[in-house]
């Protein structure tokens, strides 16, 4: 039995969890900075650092307390080092060496998107790969086909902004504030999705990676093409329409790699994964084709620790130790070490 102490800081949530054998949570504690940045309309990177060095001992000490253990416990310490905002993952990184070092344990690095991969397994303990993951999340639009624990084979992705990067911006630019993918998710829900046409964009003959730029941009054009005409623009219907636009293109990519790839498991991970009309649509051409879906729970597809956990699991296992060299690296590719 192998106990985890995974932290996770890449971004604005200040999370902690205690994780065994990559599978079983005993503890998954959160602390979000939403209310804070929803002030200046998204994340602002020194605000986000400061927020985790006042929040971090706090939250390893709630998630050691409520998994009823300590640090001594622990066999291995994880951390978040990459990909995500510096200052944030710094803070991280430090405490994880901090302990590792004091306790004389073992330090794992994890890939943050490998986290978010590795959500379906705490969902789903009988999951194995290969199986296809699109993950979509505020930073990242990848489609993913997971050839072992810790290979991973890149499809596609973004080539400019990810989906959730598009949501925020959108919802901004219709007046519903941040976080913009839950906004945006509740304002579609009394929006008519076929109102507005939209485009789903194709990027050259890289038929697997993705584009949501040119969408956002022609919600902007939209919106001053009404403004100048005088005509006043329905943001439910606008925001709906968006919404059904990054459902097309989502959908389309996971099932083309479906069939490519004869894939009989495709699953989904990642803060926008959370999306109910994402869920649905997605679930809904799976089982046309005969496709076992997976979608961790909403709390495990946003960022957390748990995750992180679980995917140190797999790297401790196949031999991973880092050193007290390990560093924040911001702009780190699924893959790389």
């Amino acid at each position: 039995m192998t106990k985890i102490l995974a932290i996770e800081s890449s971004c604005d949530e200040t999370a902690a969890a205690v994780v065994i054998d990559g599978r079983e949570v005993k503890s998954n504690v959160i602390s979000t900075q939403i209310p804070v940045h929803t002030l200046y309309g998204g994340v602002v990177p020194e605000i986000a650092s400061r927020k985790h060095i006042e929040r971090i001992n706090r939250v390893i000490e709630e998630a050691l307390i409520q998994a009823d253990m300590t640090l001594d416990d622990m066999d291995v310490i994880a951390v978040t080092y990459g990909p995500g905002l510096v200052g944030p993952l710094l803070v991280g990184v430090a405490e994880a060496k901090a302990i590792a070092y004091a306790k004389k344990k073992p330090l794992v690095g994890v890939h943050h998107i490998e986290g978010h991969i590795c959500a379906n397994y705490i969902e789903y303990p009988d999951l194995a790969p290969p199986f296809l993951c699109l993950v979509v999340s505020g930073g990242h639009t990848h489609l993913v086909r997971v050839v072992d624990y810790g290979k991973y084979e890149i499809l596609g992705r973004t080539v400019d902004d990810a989906a959730g990067e598009a949501f925020d911006k959108v919802a901004r630019s219709i007046g519903l504030g941040y976080p913009g993918g839950p906004k945006v998710e509740e304002a579609a829900k009394t929006g008519d999705p076929y109102a507005i046409d939209l485009p789903r964009a194709k990027v050259g003959d890289s038929e697997y990676d993705f584009s949501f730029s040119g969408l956002k941009s022609a919600v902007l054009n939209y919106i001053n093409r009404e403004q100048m005409a005088g005509r006043q623009v329905n943001p439910n219907d606008l925001a709906a329409s968006f919404q059904r636009a990054v459902v097309d293109v989502l959908v389309d990519h996971g099932m083309r790699s479906v069939e490519e790839y004869k894939a009989d498991r495709f699953a989904i991970a990642g803060g926008v994964a959370s999306n109910g009309s994402i869920r649905s649509a997605i679930a809904a051409a799976c089982k046309a084709r005969g496709v076992e879906f997976f979608c961790p729970a909403p709390i495990l597809c946003t960022d957390n620790a748990a995750m992180i956990g679980a995917a140190a699991y797999y790297e401790y296992m196949a031999g991973r130790r880092d050193g007290w060299d390990l560093n924040a690296v911001p702009n780190l590719k699924l893959g790389e070490r």
